[in-house]
């Protein structure tokens, strides 16, 4: 009875190694992290070569998890979960399994191993790209600052949706500018894309840059890239440039002028000795 119980524990053992030494060899999905700007999120990973496939699932609430139905046994180490991470102020996690490259559909896949990313949150977490901007002189110390905000990943009835379409009124915009030659920033904070800066010293060249501002999220996350810099021009230089193409234009025409002037000349002393050569020629 006792080298019955031996055997016993003995296979019990052996199995569980057996088990443990299989899953050891079975690559698993590691260095989960989530890529997400402008809403296309994507969750990436790294594993060992293999010929081992990935699916993966995707949840709200650890509990009812979904499968995302073009990543299901790929190859790749990545997976776009832009189209399905909805409501977008929700944070999501995401599963990646390994599965065999040949499937026994009498095997139980949930042995293969799984590994569980961090909770990503798209509202408050994806980076944000650069606004683009004009900037356009309303009188002498007054401008408007023109924003376009940058399209996301989604697309909803054929339609890419804009920043403001997704974070409605969360989106605001900061815009920084400064004198020309001086080191001081000024920042404002504007609701609407269509912002005013007024207060500015006229005849002076200030430079601007816009960026969209989310104050409702964490202070990490709260700005978007920098647009470029514009910067308006001196009215100094207006007035030298208004100068210099006054005296261009003004020099092309006395030019013109005088080329008349002497093809007219030239012309007239031709016919004028013509004439005079006919007139010696005919006898009296």
């Amino acid at each position: 009875m006792a080298s019955l119980r031996t055997v016993i524990c003995l296979g019990v053992c052996l199995y569980t190694w057996t088990l443990t030494a299989a899953e050891n060899n079975v690559p698993k999905a590691e260095n989960l992290k989530w890529v997400s700007l402008d809403f296309k999120t994507i969750i990436k990973w790294t594993a060992e070569e293999s010929d081992y496939k990935y699916t993966v699932s995707f949840s709200s609430d650890d509990n009812n998890w979904s499968l995302s139905p073009d990543c299901i046994r790929i190859t790749e180490s990545e997976c776009d979960l832009t189209e399905h991470l909805t409501p977008y102020d929700r944070a999501y996690k995401a599963d990646i399994q390994t599965e065999p490259d040949l499937v026994d559909y009498d095997e139980d896949l949930d042995n293969y191993p799984h590994t569980y990313s961090d909770p990503f949150n798209p509202y408050r977490e994806s980076k944000i790209s650069a606004v683009d901007i004009t900037v356009e002189a309303v009188d002498e110390s007054r401008v408007m600052v023109n924003i376009t905000d940058p399209l996301t990943g989604i697309h909803r009835r054929g339609k890419q949706l804009s920043l403001r379409d997704i974070l409605q009124n969360d989106l605001k915009y900061k815009i920084s500018y400064y004198k020309s030659g001086s080191t001081g920033k000024r920042d404002n904070i504007s609701d609407s894309s269509m912002a005013e800066v007024s207060k500015l010293d006229a005849g002076e060249s200030y430079c601007f840059m816009a960026a969209a501002f989310i104050p409702s999220r964490p202070k990490s996350s709260q700005l978007g890239a920098w647009s470029q810099q514009l910067c308006t021009p001196l009215e100094g230089s207006i007035l030298h440039e208004l100068n210099l193409g006054f005296w261009v234009g003004i020099t092309f025409i006395l030019l013109t002028v005088f080329f008349v002037i002497v093809t007219v000349t030239v012309l007239c002393c031709r016919c004028c000795r013509q004439r005079n050569s006919t007139q010696s020629s005919t006898p009296v």
